[in-house]
């Protein structure tokens, strides 16, 4: 039931996932605001994240609970459909007014590529701690992005609804997924004061890190995007923390008292 349970979690988000990286990469350039094109921002990090999650996505749906083995089928024929997926992707763009551009598709196999080693070392908890962490910190810098010194927008204030939710619910999942994670390094759990450091250290140090290398890449320190991500990451803490101790004080008060 467990491994089922996991396998569903990731076959919903990829059939979600899988049309909307196609539409998204197949917009005419007519259709893009110019706004975004103003911008400036290079789409090649974007295009890797893109098919760093694709490939997780896929190796979760079909094999969940297992590491990637080199030996076996499964993990060449996931490279296979996802590599031939990038090229068919390229060559489609050109129906639709876009160039198909080498620079991309090799962006599309270094994520590729990334990703399935990253299932080749590390468990289900752990691959979705990174490739979540490597989401937040790509997505944060390029909505933040600025050109040259200059005043230009930038999806964060043009989107500043988008922009708050992003920061509220990507550093509450980035939170979860360190609190799966969490209880095969400590031995203890909720809530135990030791667990309640641990849960809050690596989340608000990893906000900490992204948001002082956005400020070093020239990027605009943006103080409330940094509290509504500790809001999210408390918000998770807590409500686990409290869960265990309710639970807790609950099983206390079934138990038998001491004659």
């Amino acid at each position: 039931m467990a491994l089922l349970r996991r396998q569903k979690l990731t076959v919903i988000p990829l059939l979600l996932y899988w049309p909307t990286i196609f539409i998204l990469t197949h917009i005419p350039p007519a259709s893009v605001p110019c706004w975004v094109v103003r911008m400036h921002v290079s789409d090649k990090a974007i295009h890797y994240l893109a098919y760093l999650v694709l490939v997780v996505l896929l190796w979760f749906a079909i094999s969940p609970g297992r590491k990637v083995n080199w030996r076996k089928a499964a993990a060449w024929w996931v490279l296979f459909v996802v590599v031939w997926y990038g090229v068919f992707d390229e060559w489609l763009q050109s129906y639709v007014g876009r160039n198909p551009d080498v620079r991309d598709f090799l962006a599309n196999l270094t994520g590729t590529l990334t990703g399935l080693v990253l299932l080749s070392i590390f468990p289900f908890w752990s691959v979705w701690l990174a490739v979540t962490g490597a989401m937040i910190f790509v997505l944060t810098n390029f909505t933040r992005h600025t050109s040259g010194g200059q005043v230009q927008p930038n999806l964060a204030d043009q989107l500043p609804v988008a922009n708050a939710a992003f920061h509220l619910f990507a550093y509450a999942f980035f939170s979860l997924l360190w609190t799966r994670f969490l209880r095969h390094l400590l031995p203890v759990k909720a809530p135990e004061p030791k667990w309640l450091i641990g849960a809050l250290a690596l989340p608000m140090g990893f906000l900490l890190a992204v948001e002082l290398f956005s400020a070093v890449a020239g990027n605009d320190f943006r103080m409330w995007d940094a509290i509504i991500s500790a809001v999210g990451i408390v918000a998770v803490v807590a409500a686990i923390f409290l869960t265990a101790l309710f639970r807790r004080g609950f099983a206390q008060k079934l138990s038998p008292s001491d004659s």
